[in-house]
């Protein structure tokens, strides 16, 4: 693979790359590439979490890149996630890994870190206090949608405004070039960038994936790109807005028909974008080679797509029935779910890890 066509792969998995000159100069001079990403371990995981994951992940291994991918138990402890027990944070982490085990991620090239082990070298805490020193309270602040939160000094815990800087000591205490997260955490990878220097490191590569909508009508508009990401984005305190992963068909059938997607409309639109993230990208998987959308005769019979710009021209044009194009959806998605399924259903400890989750309360 050449340096450019590894460049065309990140870059679709990057919905911003910063900068792509300096991943041009990554990839040409290092033999050795980490990557990085990082997750909070908070209740049952969703699709973005999961099918879009691994194949973001999946995409950036294959040019050659090693992921380090972060439990971050004790973020997830600092944000108060499953009511701060730190006990249910671990066994939902477990439970994550365990589905990334079934929904095909390349386990061979990623290396599971947990925050948990970090926090037992003091050599961590050193960074995370120098990183604490490079800038104001308000500095830091600024980065709080990071953790799901408000921008305010009054919503926040002293723990919450030790969090980015531990998220910061997390790319450079791993040694990552990239920072591979969604666009909900630019703002940090950002302030790593900006205090690298300073603190004797490289800048790291900022890869922020796009975050999948969730499936409601989306709310009023804001200005700032990083926020309405995060005002789109699936809700697990509304089961509705997100198809999990271990969602049995009739589940996925009552969340889709009843999703947004207004006729004609393309932007912000949920369901074009499972098929633009999730199923034009899981073609092979699925063994077809095009997407047919299944249409009534007397309205034209079936639409044979070539690629997602198609099916957006079409849907523009209202060639294809927002009804058509969710019962098309519904079979393949509860095609892509059903190894997930079925790997909780017979491994013994993977379904123990599922009603242990499930039993635990649905925490921000």
């Amino acid at each position: 693979m050449t340096i450019d066509e590894k460049i065309v792969l990140i870059k679709q998995v990057g919905e911003e790359v910063v900068t792509e000159d300096d991943l041009k100069k990554l990839l040409e001079t290092e033999p050795n590439i980490i990557a990085y990403d990082g997750f909070e371990p908070s209740g049952q995981m969703h699709i973005a979490q999961g099918l879009l994951r691994a194949i973001n992940i999946n995409k950036v291994i294959s040019t050659g890149v090693k992921f380090k991918m972060l439990v971050a138990d004790w973020h997830a402890l600092a944000n108060n996630k499953m009511g701060g027990n730190l006990e249910k944070i671990q066994t939902v982490g477990r439970y994550f890994i365990e589905t990334w085990k079934a929904c095909g991620m390349n386990m061979d090239k990623v290396e599971f870190v947990w925050a948990s082990d970090l926090a037992k070298d003091p050599n961590y805490w050193m960074l995370v206090l120098k990183i604490a020193k490079t800038n104001s309270i308000r500095r830091f602040v600024r980065t709080a949608e990071i953790m799901g939160r408000a921008e305010s000094l009054d919503d926040l815990t002293a723990a919450q405004i030790l969090y980015p800087c531990m998220q910061a000591a997390d790319i450079f205490y791993l040694n990552a070039q990239i920072a591979q997260l969604g666009m909900d955490q630019r703002k940090v990878n950002m302030l790593a960038r900006e205090i690298a220097a300073q603190l004797g490191y490289k800048k790291p590569i900022s890869v922020s994936h796009h975050m999948l909508m969730g499936l409601m009508q989306p709310p009023v508009t804001t200005d700032d790109k990083t926020s309405r990401t995060i005002e789109l984005k699936m809700s697990k305190s509304k089961p509705d807005s997100a198809i999990f992963m271990t969602d049995i068909k009739e589940d996925i059938e009552r969340k889709i028909t009843k999703a947004w997607c207004p006729e004609g409309i393309v932007e912000e639109n949920p369901i074009l974008e499972y098929f633009k993230y999730i199923i034009f990208e899981s073609l092979d998987r699925l063994n077809i080679d095009k997407l047919t959308i299944e249409r009534p005769e007397k309205f034209g019979g079936p639409v044979i797509l070539n690629s997602f710009q198609d099916l957006e021209q079409k849907f523009g044009a209202k060639e294809i029935h927002p009804t058509d194009l969710k019962n098309t959806l519904i079979p393949l998605l509860d095609k892509l779910i059903e190894p997930v399924r079925l790997h909780f259903e017979t491994d013994k400890n993977a379904r123990k890890l599922l009603e242990r989750v499930r039993s635990f309360a649905v925490t921000r």
